[in-house]
């Protein structure tokens, strides 16, 4: 059975590690969503009703319909996360790498905020026994060590996150319910007539007038369907059905509990919150130790699960070459298990910058909505492409792009509210990132443009008789070249003037290695052309963008399979190595391209470039990007002529 077919099979075991992988960021939300709504609000009756009816059909009309029904049907063999859905979109316009790019920064940016308000959220529920409590080194300290690690893997731990979460969402469950069936008319609430009054008349209910009021309900309303993208994105884990089914045993817990936090605050009326979190005041005192136990468990379970997405879009993202090229380790044999140092340390310093800012949690809930709504904003564009391509009706594409860029634009404006009371961190973050992918995106673009291609088949004669001419002196047995050139009757003019004039370099035989990222996440392939016999042979490998660019030891493999089938001889051809069937040696060549001073770019373009070549010195070389064994790499430069010198006139004189 395939992998694709095994992850469409409905299992206990992967209903249950779905709900330890992809429910801890709205699994938490309870956490903090209803202490946000009231915020410094007088609580009333209205206030209640209108904020759980708000809540409900966010989480029926954005979470359960648009995501659970809907856009799981967007897999890509499997895969999901706004990258699998760009590339089974990108060949309809190029535009779309835009919003591709915007959703990829957000949810990035979400994986720095997320962290440090449901670790402190949690935390914060120790101020009930000891009010002059300091969170903030508890929270680091937690963090710390979350991101510590990070390199060992999680394996061992993600065995354990599924009962854990099972635990938490039941233990919610029963405690809404205990008071759900104190006053069951609080379930009116799922009246929508309650959610339209409260936004159409926040005057009669809120005693103000003012429109930012609502404006901040609603950007806390969002709050409890934060997680949503995590139910795409982790598609590949969990699979489909397991995601449907777990999400139907999590959405009435996570219901239960937020209409047992109305009927809590209902015996509030009148009174103000004064910064008493519903979710904890709800909880008997004996067992309060326990279910702040379990809600800081539930926090790390919930930044793991950011973490880890982090690591898979990033790593995504180089594939894709949208982001510099970064060290990526696998410390576990387990299927998706990676580890990237470079992220995880940025994300770290990101998270303690972000709790020593805004040292409480309801400062960082401004900060955490916006993120998420681009996001979804995002996905709502590339999703409505992808139901286009899939010829769906055109009215009902219509239909679900107008329903949805109208409710998410309104939570995303809601949030932009608050950019000046802390969403400005999500925008400064998401920024940077964006800064990065589209200069890595644009550079490339430029390069190619002015990339020079030749017919190759015009030196195939020269380079046969430069292998066979002993007095050049024997460069290597055997030349690995790597090349962009996507048809094998072309080549890059730099390899040929690296072979026949920058030091002519005489070999038994040539190899062009070609590498072409697919669509399809875990596809690996690859195809052999003899150019010219026993001389130079073109390999095309195809591989998935979530596959590793092993290119060393892919390429070994190929080798040894064109050996055991005679098409090929990488004996030694000097006679006395030869007669014992010695192995020649390989050696790869990496053409580095810098930038030529005799250029005419724009100052636009130039100021990409230079971008570019900065980022470049801090990622990871061409030869360690693809994985190449750097004793047998020789690394040569050469100008990137952008543009034709410009026409000089000059006159010699006597």
């Amino acid at each position: 059975m395939s992998a694709h077919k095994k992850l469409n099979k409905l299992t206990a075991a992967g209903v249950l590690i779905s709900l330890g992988i992809i429910y801890g960021d709205i699994g938490t939300s309870p956490l903090y969503v209803f202490k946000a709504i009231i915020g410094s609000h007088i609580i009333t009756k209205e206030l209640i009703y209108g904020g759980l009816s708000c809540v409900f059909w966010t989480l029926a009309l954005q979470t359960t319909l648009k995501y659970v029904i809907i856009t799981l049907r967007a897999d890509n063999k499997g895969e999901g996360g706004v990258f699998s859905l760009y590339s089974l979109v990108k060949r309809k316009a190029k535009w779309l790498i835009v919003p591709a790019i915007i959703g990829g920064c957000a949810l990035l940016a979400d994986g720095i905020i997320t962290p440090p308000i449901t670790i402190s959220a949690a935390i914060e529920g120790l101020e009930i026994y000891y009010p002059d409590l300091q969170t903030i080194p508890i929270v680091i300290g937690l963090i710390t060590l979350l991101f510590v690690i990070q390199q060992f893997g999680t394996s061992l731990v993600g065995k354990a996150f599924g009962p854990i979460m099972f635990l938490w969402f039941t233990m919610m469950g029963i405690l809404g319910f205990s008071y759900v069936i104190k006053d069951p008319s609080v379930l009116n609430a799922i009246n929508p007539y309650y959610a339209y009054q409260l936004i159409v008349n926040p005057p009669l209910i809120l005693n103000e007038t003012h429109t930012a009021s609502i404006l901040g309900i609603l950007a806390a309303v969002f709050l409890c369907t934060t997680g949503a993208e995590a139910l795409y994105s982790d598609l590949g884990h969990c699979g489909r059905p397991n995601i449907r089914v777990s999400w139907i045993y999590v959405k009435s817990c996570l219901l239960l509990n937020y209409f047992g936090q109305g009927v809590f605050l209902l015996s509030l009326q009148n009174e103000l919150l004064d910064g008493r979190n519903p979710f904890y005041r709800m909880m008997p005192e004996w067992f309060l130790v326990f279910g702040i136990s379990l809600a800081t468990i539930a926090a790390i379970i919930a930044s793991q699960a950011v973490i880890s997405g982090s690591f898979t879009m990033i790593s995504e993202a180089v594939r894709l070459n949208i982001w510099p090229k970064v060290k990526i380790n696998y410390p576990t044999e387990q299927k998706g298990q990676l580890y990237v140092p470079s992220t995880n340390w940025l994300l770290w310093v990101g998270c303690i910058i972000v709790v020593l800012y805004f040292k409480k949690s309801e400062n960082m809930e401004a900060a955490y909505g916006l993120s998420i709504t681009m996001a979804m904003l995002m996905t709502t564009i590339l999703l409505s492409i992808y139901l286009h391509k899939k010829k769906y009706p055109i009215y009902l594409i219509v239909v679900f792009f107008a329903t949805y860029i109208f409710l998410e634009s309104v939570f995303f404006i809601s949030n932009l509210t608050k950019v000046f009371h802390g969403g400005w961190v999500t925008i400064f973050i998401a920024s940077i990132m964006f800064s990065v992918m589209w200069a890595w995106y644009s550079a490339r673009k430029i390069k190619n443009r002015f990339l020079k291609f030749v017919e190759i088949e015009q030196y195939f004669d020269i380079i046969k008789e430069l292998s066979e001419d002993e007095s050049v002196p024997k460069y290597a047995s055997q030349l690995v070249y790597l090349t962009s050139a996507n048809f094998p009757s072309e080549i890059e003019s730099k390899i040929i003037y690296s072979i026949l004039q920058k030091k002519p370099k005489r070999a038994d035989v040539y190899w062009l290695v070609h590498v072409d990222v697919v669509d399809e996440p875990y596809r690996c392939e690859y195809k052999v052309e003899h150019l010219v016999e026993g001389k130079l042979i073109r390999i095309d490998f195809k591989l998935g963008f979530r596959i590793e660019q092993k290119i060393s030891a892919l390429f070994r493999k190929v080798v040894e399979d064109l050996v055991k089938n005679d098409e090929v001889d990488i004996t030694s051809h000097y006679k006395s190595l030869n007669k014992h069937k010695i192995v020649g040696d390989f050696r790869f060549v990496v053409l580095e391209k810098t930038l030529s001073r005799a250029n005419n770019l724009s100052f636009w373009d130039k100021l990409i470039m230079g971008y570019y070549f900065n980022l470049k010195k801090v990622s990871l070389s061409e030869e360690k990007g693809f994985g190449l064994d750097l004793s047998f790499v020789t690394l040569e430069k050469v100008p990137l002529m952008v543009t034709q010198t410009e026409k000089i006139e000059i006159t010699r004189i006597n």
